[in-house]
């Protein structure tokens, strides 16, 4: 082995991009992968999940924010945590469109439910 292997960079790295406490145990059965696009300049509007969602975009940028809470910009490579039972206000994708994957973590026998509330 010459000097510059002994000096590589591993080829293999591993980064937490996101390490999120739940507010409670939970008794997840399954996790549910999707991936989303929305197209250019569409709000996702004022919604609530029915159990936690993570995410991360893969491409594109989108307005996020928690009800009450500041908003932040997305982009490639950022994660994000869409608490059970709270209101997302803003999920808009911006000019570029956004895809992204959303995990959903599912009890036994249950389904990923979006809903829609009025303000």
């Amino acid at each position: 082995m010459d000097h510059d292997e002994r000096h590589s960079p591993a080829p293999i790295t591993r980064t937490v991009l996101l390490d999120q406490s739940l507010p409670a145990p939970l008794p997840v059965q399954r996790v549910e992968a999707r991936r989303i696009v929305i197209a250019p300049d569409t709000a996702g509007g004022l919604h609530v999940h029915n159990g936690p969602v993570f995410g991360c975009v893969e491409a594109g940028s989108v307005v996020y924010q928690i009800d009450g809470e500041p908003e932040t910009v997305l982009t490639a490579g950022d994660t994000f945590y869409e608490p059970a039972g709270v209101r997302i206000a803003r999920f808009d994708a911006l000019g570029s469109g956004v895809t992204f994957l959303a995990y959903f973590l599912l009890a036994a026998g249950q389904q990923a439910e979006l809903e829609f509330p009025e303000r």
